[in-house]
């Protein structure tokens, strides 16, 4: 019964970091700038 807990409890953490990557990418945010610094918006440096 605790593995299945502990289980649950890493995968609903991974998909909230999933999650909040997703929203940031939609929003312009990212955590590395692509190598593309004309797009990148002025968040990268």
């Amino acid at each position: 019964m605790g593995t299945v807990v502990v289980l649950l409890a890493v995968i609903g953490a991974v998909s909230l970091a999933v999650r909040s990557m997703v929203r940031d990418k939609k929003n312009g945010k990212s955590i590395q700038c692509g190598q593309s610094c004309k797009d990148c918006g002025g968040h990268c440096s």
